[in-house]
């Protein structure tokens, strides 16, 4: 350990703005950094439909049927009430 590392960091030189640091998230220098709402709730929409779907079948039993509705259930609830409190500060 005879080198001598510093500790510090230079500051980031970007022209992208984000509410993070680029030394904590170096992609936050590309606009990597943040999520996408609207695309996670598009894809969880689409997640439902394709549950839904899956009752067109050519099953006899309806505990299948029951698990997929639940499962649609609970994610539409998800997404809903995320729509809701989108609004909200955190």
């Amino acid at each position: 350990m005879g080198a001598n590392v510093s500790a510090e960091l230079e500051p980031a030189k970007s022209a992208v703005v984000t509410k993070v640091d680029p030394a904590e998230v170096p992609s936050a220098a590309w606009g990597w950094s943040g999520e996408s709402r609207t695309t996670f709730r598009r894809a969880g929409w689409v997640v439902v439909v394709i549950l839904l779907a899956m009752l067109i079948g050519n099953h006899k039993g309806h505990v299948e049927d029951i698990y997929l509705i639940g499962f649609a259930a609970v994610l539409a609830g998800i997404l809903i009430r995320d729509s809701f409190l989108q609004g909200k500060p955190r």
